[in-house]
């Protein structure tokens, strides 16, 4: 079955997803069983994306052992999380099932730019991340003096600043073509590459850069470990399993988002367009990394996978647990 949605515009873009197709400037949706497998795919994807979140923003909220500062980092990045499964996923559903013909121009500059600036938001506070990991495996005496609430306050603002004028600009600057006949989100960046380098390659070689420092300085301190006290030696465990298990999670992040920012990197040099489906898939891919993190607490943290159990159970409105400690 199909359904027939009239258009108006004189000069339509003949790229369109799948699920519809151009006939006699009418966009046709195609309800087949292939599609609505699709609508309910997304729809999936983005109930757990929302769903782990907000476990993830409720235990670090509630419980009080949770209270430290990479848990804080870990906070806003779940909070990005959360904004991409409740804003970015049903707009890029929509954008994915109509294209983004169907919904003109301002659709596509909105969501675009919520698209832009929370993903831009998600690497910045991974490079905080790796921030927080680095005083806290290199330089671990003075790491309470350097990472201090005033220092994450300020951390956690320029990240969200630096996101939301990201996403203005976005708006602003008017990179998509009138007519946004191609994908919006490919437009914007393939249009600016200075965006791109900002956005994604000078941030992950940060990263990439801080977590080859803390590799090299975690390697120095198993050689000398039998040189600590127990105590030395537990908490030096305790932070370089926080590190390993953050390594993870920038690790999924950056697979996640190698594939799409190299397509559109190295597309200029190519004569022909990637197909749309491949595109799409790289997209999906991209925002489907907001899905995964509460899953990698869960698997690595056994006490976020107590607080999980306890708010999935109701067990905290039963009483307060603010101050239980957490296995």
């Amino acid at each position: 079955m199909k359904t027939e949605v009239t258009m108006n515009w004189t000069d339509v873009g003949t790229d369109i997803h799948q699920c519809s197709e151009v006939v006699n400037f009418s966009i046709i949706l195609d309800n087949s069983p292939s599609c609505g497998l699709l609508y309910v795919f997304i729809a999936l994807l983005a109930f757990i994306t929302v769903s782990g979140n907000l476990l993830v923003i409720i235990s670090i909220i509630y419980f009080k052992q949770l209270h430290t500062p990479t848990n804080s980092l870990i906070l806003s990045l779940a909070v990005a999380d959360l904004m991409v499964g409740i804003i970015v996923f049903p707009l890029s559903m929509a954008f994915s099932v109509k294209s983004c013909l169907y919904f003109e121009n301002l659709f596509c500059k909105v969501r675009g730019s919520f698209d832009v600036s929370l993903n831009t938001c998600s690497i910045l506070n991974l490079v905080c991340i790796s921030v927080d990991r680095y005083y806290a495996v290199c330089q671990p005496l003075t790491y309470r003096a350097k990472i201090n609430h005033r220092v994450l306050v300020i951390m956690i603002l320029v990240c969200w600043g630096v996101s939301v004028l990201t996403g203005i600009g976005v708006i602003l600057a008017g990179l998509d073509n009138e007519n946004c006949g191609n994908r919006c989100l490919l437009q914007v960046l393939m249009t600016n590459t200075v965006g791109s380098i900002l956005s994604f390659y000078l941030p992950a070689i940060i990263i990439l850069c801080i977590y080859l420092k803390i590799f090299l300085v975690a390697q120095r301190q198993a050689r000398s470990i039998h040189n600590t006290t127990k105590c030395g030696a537990a908490v030096s465990k305790m932070e370089r399993k926080a590190t390993k298990t953050l390594a993870i999670v920038i690790g999924v992040f950056l697979l996640c988002l190698c594939p799409l920012f190299f397509c559109i990197t190295f597309l200029p040099l190519t004569k022909s367009s990637p197909p749309i489906a491949v595109i799409e898939s790289l997209r999906w891919l991209l925002l489907s990394n907001s899905m995964f993190n509460p899953f990698i607490y869960a698997f690595f943290y056994s006490w976020f996978r107590s607080a999980f159990r306890m708010i999935i159970t109701g067990k905290i409105f039963q009483g307060d647990f603010t101050n239980c400690k957490l296995h």
